[in-house]
């Protein structure tokens, strides 16, 4: 795979395709890069690799605890790093980790280190717009996408330097608040995936409460696709097989073409 995050998500709308991202806690369970190619083989598009951290400010209770088990058992970026160079998949993986792990050594060594072991894109929630400047070089000289997030409480200006700035694709929230399932998708999802596709022509994925495939085929009719996190880790958590994961997203897959 010679493509960019960017470019191999924009290759896949542009088969009329809905972009499905589901998403796995790097060291959640022995085994766990099988969990990646399981989604990679029921039609994932990418795949979004938690890297575990203690204090995770917009993470809700099952991405929480799927962090605590995977810290528990020893889980390093390190050894995430050396997993993820023997994964074999055809799809673009993405990494989803807090500053204080980036800065531990330094921005361009993170950067750095994504890269050589195969990683296309990163998502920082906690690195705020205005200074995420030295983050944005260091991920652009290493050739990765960095993602930024986009939340219905920000305004339009906001809205179109986030869509400007944001590589990969745009991370669309479908509420405030940390991650989690939800009953309902509120309505300003809606209009915020209508005002970030009339500011850019750059993938718009919704993230942050995409609960079952219903939801998900809503919620791409307003953008581009969708990031589903917490409904798979709930799964894995209460005992779900890799195979058994990725014949949900197979299902979600179903729902959104």
């Amino acid at each position: 795979m010679t493509e960019s995050l960017e470019e191999f998500l924009i290759a896949r709308r542009g088969m009329g395709r809905p972009l499905l991202v589901p998403y796995v806690t790097a060291g959640v369970t022995p085994g766990w890069t099988d969990v990646v190619r399981a989604y990679a083989d029921a039609g994932a598009d990418a795949v979004e690799l938690g890297f575990p951290f203690s204090d995770p400010m917009l993470d809700g209770v099952t991405i929480q605890e799927a962090a605590g088990r995977a810290i528990a058992a020893g889980t390093t970026v390190k050894g995430i790093l050396q997993e993820v160079a023997t994964l074999d998949v055809d799809v673009p993986l993405i990494a989803m980790t807090y500053s204080n792990l980036v800065v531990q050594q330094s921005t361009a060594q993170f950067c750095a280190a994504l890269t050589a072991s195969g990683l296309r894109g990163l998502i920082v929630p906690d690195s705020p717009l205005e200074e995420v400047g030295e983050l944005a070089d260091a991920a652009a000289a290493e050739g990765l996408d960095l993602v930024l997030l986009a939340a219905p409480s920000s305004s339009r200006a906001r809205l179109r330097e986030i869509t400007e700035r944001s590589r990969g694709f745009v991370y669309a929230l479908t509420r405030m608040g940390t991650t989690g399932e939800r009953g309902e998708i509120p309505e300003q999802a809606a209009r915020l995936g209508r005002e970030l596709k009339g500011l850019t022509d750059r993938p718009v994925l919704f993230g942050f409460g995409v609960s079952n495939p219903a939801q998900a085929a809503d919620l791409a009719g307003h953008a581009d696709g969708v990031v589903v996190a917490s409904a798979l880790m709930r799964k894995l958590l209460d005992g779900a097989r890799p195979r058994e994961l990725g014949e949900y997203v197979a299902s979600m897959r179903r729902a959104l073409d």
